[in-house]
């Protein structure tokens, strides 16, 4: 209580006079981060500014005048009837509150849905809570944006108790080596996390510190290959720019980070499954695992709008950790698996990526392309361009609308595509984000750090949306398939094509401004053909025979304060 009181004190001692220029944007904001993007199709934000590596800093990239208030027709209310910006007398320390958001979220009859850093995948009710203070003095800054999860984590179906033995033998073979738990245990959730957090040490455009954020390489907007927000954010340390760095052959964007993953603590199924008197699960190593990765992009001078990147990762058990390749792999060559060696101890994948903005036309083009676990030399990945490979590939296009009302339409098309392709791989149980020594494989607390759809996966989605400022109203349709590895692998006898685990979701959301208030809503119906990949028994040459469908209905609400 006293230390309350001091700090209280403490800031009530300094006067309110100037604002900051380096609160980043986290990943994920509603509205306010799209905002920038669309501004960037209408020709209206600079478009040296890729969108390739966030979380954003607006006063920097974009010369935003407030962070929060991007768009010059708001006008800024002081509701609480308090300042929200301090500077000390001398002006070198500064003091500003960080908005306070609050999401719910709500699923029917199963967990649905990505992209949500610190929800979990829960059936029921779920609340994310966010606030924070930012601080700067001189070259240091300190962000903290903690958060808190709590969920109901209701009870539902998970791999169907009436399939084969043999066939659930084979789920396990999958699952037990990436962290992705069916459920989150029997009980409701509470956890706080450190949120959009960070310390830093920021010298012109550069930046070096430790950070919890959630980071996103690559173009994507409803998947990304390497980084997104599925996952809650993990410790790093991040030595990035801050902006775009100009120079004779164009501007250049960065990031290296080394960070700490942690495990989920959870099983595979809930319960877990025996097979024959033998226990099905088997535990993974109780390790923290190290991830380095490196993110890149260049902006070329001759051909303005036109982004290319690439980025690596690499993680490993923090006890194999011995020399200065393991801690800075993406500087070493790729270590070739061989008779000697018949497992690597890495976990690693790549991409490259481009990103082509067209402000005449408002419109962008976006591609990203990847390769997992390739241990290959250049020559077998020419001949096998397909093996181990996924790609996004988008499109986004600004219609106007009434022009006098400064509305437009946007059109977003997006293409994620993670199945393997190689029937080697398929029988041996190999997917994108699996690992068989790194047996979380490419996750963060029992969620994938890339794209949310997860192993083996793809996704088609198509999104129109009216959109005015920060206002936007739109509907989304989505097909999503999931884990088509696991299904070629689990059923592959069978030879049978009605078995696909399909969803097919229609939504309706939208975002308002309303003095210091951003208000969010989504109405999603998500029916999942063959749920599980369960199909009824029937006659093997009976076309006509259904799977177990089940209804998903989401519904999401919340509202971001400004202050």
């Amino acid at each position: 209580m006293k230390i309350i009181k001091i700090s209280l004190a403490f800031i009530l001692l300094i006067s309110f006079q100037h604002k900051l220029s380096a609160q980043s944007l986290p990943v994920g904001s509603v509205s306010l981060e799209d905002y920038y993007r669309r501004a960037q199709l209408l020709g209206r934000a600079d478009s040296s500014v890729s969108f390739l590596i966030r979380p954003l800093l607006p006063k920097l990239s974009f010369k935003a005048k407030d962070v929060f208030y991007q768009d010059s027709t708001e006008k800024k209310y002081n509701l609480i009837n308090s300042p929200s910006v301090y500077s000390s007398k001398n002006g070198k320390l500064k003091i500003s509150l960080l908005p306070l958001n609050l999401q719910t979220q709500f699923n029917s009859h199963h967990p649905y849905g990505w992209n949500d850093g610190a929800m979990l995948p829960a059936k029921g009710l779920q609340t994310l809570l966010s606030a924070g203070a930012y601080l700067e003095y001189g070259m240091l800054s300190i962000q903290f944006r903690p958060e808190i999860d709590l969920a109901i984590n209701g009870k539902f179906d998970t791999f169907n108790p009436a399939t084969y033995p043999i066939i659930v033998a084979r789920y396990y073979d999958f699952y037990n080596n990436i962290d992705l738990p069916a459920r989150f245990g029997n009980n409701e959730i509470s956890k706080a996390y450190w949120g959009q957090s960070s310390i830093r040490l920021n010298y012109k455009d550069i930046s070096f510190g430790l950070s919890t954020e959630n980071l996103w390489w690559g173009p994507g907007i409803r998947n990304s290959l390497l980084m997104s927000n599925t996952a809650p954010g993990f410790k790093h340390l991040t030595l990035n720019t801050r902006k775009p760095v100009n120079t004779a052959i164009g501007s250049f964007e960065g990031q290296i980070i080394a960070g700490r993953l942690e495990n989920s603590d959870y099983g595979v199924l809930e319960p877990e499954w025996d097979y024959f008197g033998s226990t099905l699960f088997i535990p993974k190593p109780d390790n923290w695992r190290y991830l380095s990765g490196l993110a890149v992009t260049w902006q070329p001078k001759w051909v303005p709008g036109l982004f290319v990147g690439l980025t690596r990762s690499s993680q490993l058990y923090h006890n194999d950790l011995s020399k200065f390749g393991d801690y800075l792999p993406f500087f070493s060559s790729t270590t070739k698996v061989n008779a000697d060696r018949p497992v690597e101890n890495r976990d690693n994948r790549s991409s490259v990526f481009m990103r082509w903005l067209w402000p005449e036309e408002h419109a962008e083009i976006y591609f990203e392309y990847g390769k997992n676990n390739s241990t290959g030399d250049t020559r077998n990945q020419l001949l096998e361009a397909s093996r181990n490979r996924a790609y996004i590939f988008g499109i986004r296009k600004m219609l106007p609308f009434n022009e006098s009302r400064d509305e437009n339409l946007l059109i977003s098309v997006e293409a994620t595509q993670l199945q393997e392709t190689s029937p080697s791989d398929i029988r041996s149980a190999d997917s994108w984000y699996i690992n068989k020594y790194v047996r979380q494989g490419y996750t963060n607390r029992g969620e994938v750090l890339g794209a949310g759809i997860g192993p083996g996966a793809n996704l088609q989605s198509i999104d129109v949306s009216w959109v005015r400022g920060l206002k936007r109203l739109g509907i989304q349709l989505e097909r999503y398939v999931h884990n088509n590895d696991f299904y070629y692998y689990a059923y592959e006898a069978d030879k049978d094509s009605r078995r696909h685990w399909t969803d097919l979701s229609i939504a309706f959301n939208g975002e308002w401004n309303y003095k210091n208030f951003i208000f969010n809503a989504k109405l999603m119906g998500v029916n999942s053909l063959n749920y599980q990949w369960y199909l009824f028994q029937g006659p093997a040459d009976d076309v006509n025979i259904s799977g177990k469908d089940a209804f998903n209905l989401q519904m999401q609400a919340g509202l971001t304060y400004r202050f």
